[in-house]
Formats: structure tokens, C-alpha cells, sequence
């Protein structure tokens, strides 16, 4: 028994699909890279070309670029087409250079280390 019907040609489980289109890569990591689909095997292994890796840090994001980028597949968690005819970014959202996103990024991580070792201190407190 199948979902998809002889009118569902947007379905597939093949990546072949999305060659020469442009695509968005979530790693393991937590990094999001952009770029056209040139290539890919069996394991997910994948080229992009043009690739270019997105920071979002609240309002403001950055595009790094990186050229043409090969990803191993263990490190992919998921890959989706992008829809060229609609915004890529909210309109609220504002480009930032790299030196900024960067900033931006420490800060957001120092107030993440703060804020684990604030519950840390409080652990003796029970709130329950």
C-alpha cells in the first residue's frame, strides 16, 4: 500500500530529484549550509556548489560562503528543496557581516554557560 499516487510527482525518496536545484543541508551540529545539489551516493554524501553556510542569531543571520562544499552523510540529518519563488528569510530578519554574526554568536553562547551555571549554584534550592 502506497501514499503517493500517479499525481504526487512532488514525492520521492530519491535525491536525484533535487539535482542541479537548490537545496538546504541541517548537520548533526546544528549547522545550516545552502547550495546547488551537484552530486551524491548511496551513504548521502553530498557536493554543493556555491554552498554557503547560514548563522541565524535571533533577528540578525549571516551567509558565509564556501564554495563548492562535499558533506559526508553521517553528518547530514536532513536536505530539502528550497522554493526559489518565495522569501528565503522572514522580513523582520537583517543580514549582518561575518565579524558581527560571530559576535553575536559568542555572546549568545556565554549567556547559554551563564545561564547552566546559575541553575548549577541554585541546585541546593528545591522548588518542588
Amino acid at each position: 500500500m502506497s501514499w503517493a499516487g500517479p499525481d504526487d510527482v512532488f514525492l520521492s525518496t530519491s535525491l536525484a530529484t533535487y539535482l542541479d536545484k537548490k537545496i538546504l543541508v541541517l548537520l548533526r551540529d546544528g549547522r545550516k549550509l545552502l547550495g546547488l545539489l551537484r552530486s551524491f551516493d548511496q551513504f548521502a554524501n553530498v557536493v554543493l556548489e556555491g554552498a554557503c553556510e547560514r548563522i541565524i542569531v535571533g533577528d540578525l543571520y549571516c551567509d558565509i560562503p564556501l564554495g563548492l562544499y562535499v558533506i559526508r552523510g553521517e553528518n547530514v540529518v536532513l536536505i530539502g528543496e528550497l522554493d526559489l519563488e518565495k522569501e528565503e528569510l522572514p522580513t523582520h530578519m537583517t543580514r549582518v557581516s561575518t565579524a558581527e554574526i560571530k559576535r553575536a554568536q559568542k555572546a549568545e553562547k556565554d549567556a547559554t554557560v551563564l545561564k547552566g551555571s546559575m541553575r548549577k549554584r541554585m541546585e541546593f534550592l528545591d522548588f518542588d
